[in-house]
């Protein structure tokens, strides 16, 4: 079971908010026609994944906490240490959704074009990436840099999508 991830934009989390209702949860980039402008990034975990990317970006080592991210969605209370209580629980499948710190946004918006291969090359030594190559990544990270700018150019977030 893979864990689908979208990465989109939008004017705030209220907005976010109303149309996670409006779906049942849906991601917005599934929606018909799509709420948001976005990415789909299967598997790509905004903490650790994108958390690479950013490391990759800034040419610094991966960190846990490198990615500032809330909670959006579920609107209910986190479960404690001991999990949620039921398949039922939102935080037992998801979806979930955060919101990017504007940091980890400018971060991914000023990469120059000129820097994309050398960035693209650090972030697959990444162990989550083993396999992968810098040209199979390269589309994915070219689309990220560009929503991140239009993002920040509209003073806009970036929000992450997430279901099992």
């Amino acid at each position: 079971m893979g864990v689908l991830t979208d990465y989109f934009r939008a004017p705030n989390s209220a907005a976010v908010v109303q149309s996670l209702e409006e779906t049942d949860g849906g991601s917005p980039l599934s929606a018909e026609p799509p709420r948001f402008e976005g990415v789909d990034a299967k598997g790509m975990d905004p903490a650790v994944v994108l958390g690479q990317l950013i490391a990759a970006i800034r040419g610094t080592a991966w960190r846990v906490g490198l990615v500032e991210e809330t909670t959006v969605w579920p609107d209910s209370p986190a479960p404690g240490p001991e999990g949620p209580e039921s398949e039922e629980d939102p935080w037992a499948t998801g979806p979930w959704v955060s919101e990017l710190s504007p940091q980890v946004r400018d971060t991914l918006a000023g990469v120059r074009d000129f820097e994309v291969p050398a960035v693209v090359a650090r972030w697959v030594q990444a162990e989550e990436l083993e396999g992968a190559s810098a040209e199979s990544m390269r589309p994915l990270a070219d689309e990220l840099f560009r929503l991140a700018g239009r993002a920040r150019d509209a003073e806009e977030q970036l929000y992450c999508w997430m279901s099992l």
